[in-house]
């Protein structure tokens, strides 16, 4: 991140009623509510026409260089614009895709990309005219990132024959074709996406040092995408395999050097493994607002439940969960901003965003009572929608052992 300012980092971080946030989840109140979404959550359908809106709005082009077509914002008015969203539009799956665009798809191109790639690629996805997709999980590794099976051949044309390409940052021909097969599983956006960046390996023995990292277009032959598949939560977010059987690309296909995809997962993933919460905490401030108004109008026994003890020490809780998860956000975004290593805290922020989101759908469920249980007010989607975050981006567990293993470098 650049252009690191102080007091723009302190005002986001304080003022939890900041311009850019309530004018955000103003716009997003009138413009993103849908009255098919509990159809399309049931039926697992992506809005294109609410991807257009926000594009339009000039979400989808935030913090990327206005040379590239974007606005150049920092990542305070960045996050305080998702969490703007997350208050304001309560199709969760869509704003989730927008947050993968922003946080992962868009700063990897921008920051390891070609200017040619950065030139191709950046305009179409600031525009909300391209989509991407981040394409590392498969089915079998899981956690482990680098077990992956997805990998990759080299043959130099020139030569007539294959090239073991298994050094990391190996000088790469202009004749030379990449040969990439496998699949990646569970790849948000993927029947959506027209651009996929995608992890591969020259050799699984070499671990992480095997690791490079393509952009691959979506009419690429060999390329193909398997039907959406229903989930949890987050159903209006497309969910997807992709397959590369044999597809073969060229250099300039390749994102960075040959060999250095784990570097460009670790920045990728540094802090905005938080980041992508930003709504999430948005979404968990206007869930707060609605059992607060529910638990003043709802009577029972003759007074508001808001007046018995039990209740009103659940909002308290999720009030409590809320704050603690937006510090601990913005704590890393000015760690990061001040070029500070800011990995614990992403991950400390992560757990906490995650699994406070859990823990406070739960109350919000309790406190509407029966309400909150049926689909038809919405607070149960609320539960289904937040679960997925203790898995992806790194588990709840993955997160602790980062956060173990940094303690560990201290005690030394």
């Amino acid at each position: 991140m650049t252009n690191f300012d102080p007091g723009s980092a302190i005002d986001a971080l304080i003022d939890i009623d900041h311009p850019t946030k309530r004018k955000t989840a103003e716009w997003a109140v009138e413009n993103l509510a849908d009255p098919t979404l509990a159809e399309r959550d049931r039926d697992c359908r992506f809005w294109p026409e609410g991807w257009a809106r926000a594009a339009e709005r000039g979400i989808t082009g935030l913090m990327v260089d206005p040379a590239y077509g974007g606005a150049g914002h920092d990542v305070f008015h960045a996050l305080l614009t998702f969490e703007g969203l997350g208050y304001g539009c309560r199709d969760a799956g869509l704003v989730f895709g927008l947050s993968t665009q922003v946080w992962t798809m868009q700063p990897i191109i921008e920051r390891f990309g070609s200017e040619a790639q950065k030139q191709r690629y950046l305009p179409g996805l600031c525009s909300g005219e391209l989509r991407a997709s981040f394409c590392i999980t498969e089915a079998d590794s899981g956690s482990d990132s680098f077990a992956m099976d997805t990998s990759y051949t080299v043959e130099d044309r020139s030569a007539g024959g294959s090239v073991d390409d298994r050094t990391a940052g190996a000088s790469v021909e202009a004749e030379t074709t990449y040969v990439l097969s496998g699949t990646k599983s569970y790849i948000t956006m993927a029947p959506e996406a027209d651009v996929f960046i995608v992890f591969a390996t020259a050799d699984k023995q070499l671990g992480q040092w095997g690791v490079t990292v393509f952009i691959v277009d979506r009419d690429e032959p060999g390329l193909s995408i398997g039907p959406n598949r229903p989930k949890m939560g987050l159903r209006t977010t497309p969910f997807a395999d992709v397959t590369f059987d044999g597809c073969r690309l060229g250099p300039d296909n390749v994102l960075g050097a040959p060999g250095s995809g784990a570097s460009i997962f670790s920045a990728a993933m540094e802090a905005e493994r938080a980041f992508v919460l930003a709504a999430q905490i948005g979404a968990m401030e206007r869930q707060l607002d609605d059992a607060v108004a529910y638990s003043r109008q709802r009577r029972q026994f003759g007074q508001p439940i808001g007046d018995f003890q039990a209740v009103s020490h659940r909002l308290a809780d999720m009030k409590l969960r809320h704050d603690n998860a937006r510090l601990q956000l913005y704590r890393a975004a000015i760690l990061d901003g001040q070029g500070r290593p800011s990995m614990e805290a992403a991950a400390l922020a992560k757990i906490q965003a995650s699994e406070a989101a859990v823990a406070s759908s739960i109350d919000a469920v309790l406190t509407h009572g029966a309400r909150g249980y049926v689909t038809e007010f919405g607070v149960e989607q609320d539960l289904r929608n937040v679960a997925g975050g203790v898995v992806y981006g790194g588990t709840s567990d993955v997160q602790r052992n980062i956060v173990a293993r940094m303690l560990g470098r201290r005690s030394r």
